[in-house]
Parts: structure tokens; C-alpha cells; sequence
């Protein structure tokens, strides 16, 4: 198709749509802030990131910029194949040349958690082969919803409660930015049928045995007691102002308890002891992310068990995050663990 087809295809999918052209302006004023002149895009074939396709795409014609568009096939279901070939297919409609990577290891545990840290791996090497500096998701406002919920479920604190940020840090490549975390699903499908006139349709979104679907499910029985996602997103809203002044408080105790050499993370024992539950389990996720580079925190659950653990007078090695924990000298010490 050419780009001329291909624009007018894009313009028609926003045309006469008040709602869907002040998301476009919305996009725009976020995309003009960051002022880059290569993306990469993360495309699933869903709704949410085939729209943010469309959404770049259309950005690319008014702007100078280029943009990537990837796919992680996780070879996890036996259509997975046919269904990413599919995504490429549909993309082609407006001129979008998708890459499709398939992931090589095996998943067979966790699977939503360990799917997900893959994709992230080969989307941040991508970047870092490219010389990319942000990669786009199409995270919405339902998916910052759910992702309170779920925490919620798992006993968070501040920081995990708080909002997704729209800005935030991969490696020290790549920041990941979320361009539509204030949009409605509802919007994303309509610009999607709109310009695309299908999408494929993931059956673990309906599979009960995973946690996200479950929340996704309380959503009705939410609303219809007059609890709206809108207000629910306020209130995560108000408690991301809340962890940043946390954060700046972290920040000061980071720099002075954490040390990394020779590849290994020393915290100052005594000084950590005497941190409330709160600030040890801040300080243990962000030692795992210095030494591990890991985007998500390990589950407050797992985080309290490890500070019970350091805390028993026979404490001599633990494992959380792909690190071991031990006694080293006066410090705390964290290695990558060897599998």
C-alpha cells in the first residue's frame, strides 16, 4: 500500500470521532515532550497495542520520527505461529513493516510473569542493537486498574499501589513510556476497528486461572455498584504523589546503604536493621534491580519471608530474585545466583 492509501486509511479511522482526535492530540503532546527521533513500538496483536500502532503511525506523517514495531511470539500456545503472521498481516494495511522475534525458552511456570520479563529482554536488546532509547507500550487505564487490584490482593504497600509511571527507567538503555495509561480501553478498540477492522483475540484473557483475569472479571459487578474505574484510577493517581515524596526519601537512604562492586551489592547490616519493614523491602527490590536489572519488584510476600529470614541469629543465605543473600563481613551481601 502506499503511504498515501495508507495515510488516508489513518485519517479516515479518526475522522469524525471527536473522542479518538483528542486522543491523537493527546498522543502527539506526549510523544513532542519526549522529542526522539526513533521508537520502538511493542505490538501484541490486541486491541490496545494494534491502536498504538495506528496512533505512532499517523504520528510518523506529521513529525520526523521513525519507529520500530515489534512482536515477542512466547511460543507458548500451538497457534502462536500463525496468529503473529496474522498481526503482520493486518499491520501491512497501513504500511507497517512488524518484526517478529520468537522466544526460544521454554515456559511452563508463572507463566503471565515469566512471558512478560521475557518480552521485556528481547524488546530492551532490540533497543540497545538500534540505539533506541524508549520503548512504547499501549498500557491503558484498565491495565493500571487491574495492576492495583492484583497488588492489592498480594498485600502491597505505597509503592506498589501507586500509578504505573509514564516515564520510567528499563536499563540504563532504554526508559519505557506509556503514552495512553489515562484511555479507555473502549477508545483503543474503536480506533483499532476503526482503522484496522479486526484484531486477534487472546484466549488466556479469558482463562480464569490466571489472577489478571480474575480482576478483569470484578469490573461489572464494580461498576454496577457504582464504583467506576475512573474513580478507582483518582485514587492511584493520589498515591503516586504520595511515593514521590517517598521516593525522594529512598533515594537519600539508597545512596547511603547500597554499594555495588565486582559484581555484587553490599548493604551496611546495621544500618539496615534499623529500617522499618517498609524501607527494607524498598531497599532489598532495589538492590535486586541494580544487580539484576529486573523492571517489576519481587512480591511483597516473598520480600517480608526474606527480611524474617535475615533476621534470625542463624541467618546464613537466602534466595529471592535470581540472587543469593548472605552475611559478608559487616554488609549484607547479594550475588546473581547461578542456575
Amino acid at each position: 500500500m502506499s503511504k498515501k492509501n495508507s495515510n488516508v486509511n489513518l485519517k479516515n479511522g479518526f475522522k469524525n470521532f471527536n473522542d479518538l482526535s483528542g486522543i491523537f492530540i493527546n498522543f502527539r503532546k506526549k510523544l513532542d515532550s519526549l522529542n526522539k527521533k526513533n521508537y520502538l513500538v511493542a505490538v501484541s496483536g490486541g486491541p490496545d497495542s494494534l491502536a498504538l500502532a495506528a496512533l505512532a503511525k499517523y504520528y510518523s506523517y506529521i513529525r520526523n520520527t521513525k519507529f520500530h514495531y515489534v512482536l515477542v511470539n512466547h511460543n507458548i500456545r500451538k497457534n502462536s505461529n500463525r496468529e503473529a503472521e496474522k498481526v503482520k498481516k493486518i499491520l501491512k494495511k497501513i504500511n507497517i513493516n512488524l518484526k517478529i522475534f520468537k522466544n526460544k525458552k521454554k515456559i511452563t511456570q508463572n507463566i503471565q510473569a515469566e512471558a512478560r520479563n521475557t518480552r521485556y529482554k528481547i524488546l530492551n536488546n532490540y533497543c540497545r542493537n538500534n540505539k533506541i532509547k524508549v520503548l512504547i507500550t499501549a498500557h491503558n487505564l484498565e491495565d493500571q486498574v487491574e495492576t492495583f487490584f492484583i497488588r492489592l490482593s498480594r498485600g502491597s504497600g505505597l509503592r506498589g499501589l501507586s500509578a504505573m509511571k509514564l516515564l520510567s527507567k528499563l536499563d540504563g538503555q532504554a526508559s519505557l513510556f506509556r503514552p495512553l495509561l489515562d484511555i479507555k480501553k473502549k477508545f483503543l478498540i474503536k480506533i483499532t476497528k476503526n482503522v484496522f477492522g479486526n484484531y486477534i483475540k487472546d484466549p488466556s484473557n479469558k482463562n480464569i486461572k490466571f489472577l489478571r483475569t480474575k480482576v478483569r472479571n470484578l469490573k461489572k459487578p464494580l461498576e454496577n455498584s457504582g464504583i467506576s474505574y475512573e474513580k478507582i484510577f483518582k485514587s492511584i493517581h493520589n498515591l503516586s504523589i504520595s511515593k514521590a515524596t517517598l521516593d525522594e526519601y529512598f533515594e537519600v537512604t539508597f545512596k547511603n546503604l547500597i554499594k555495588k562492586a565486582k559484581g555484587e551489592i553490599l548493604i551496611k547490616f546495621r544500618k539496615y536493621d534499623a529500617l522499618n519493614n517498609d524501607a527494607k523491602m524498598a531497599l532489598i527490590n532495589e538492590s535486586i534491580r541494580r544487580l539484576k536489572k529486573n523492571y517489576y519488584d519481587s512480591r511483597s510476600k516473598k520480600v517480608i519471608n526474606l527480611i524474617k529470614n535475615i533476621g534470625k541469629k542463624d541467618f546464613k543465605k537466602s534466595t529471592l530474585g535470581g540472587c543469593i543473600f548472605s552475611k559478608k563481613g559487616e554488609n549484607l551481601c547479594l550475588k546473581v545466583e547461578k542456575r
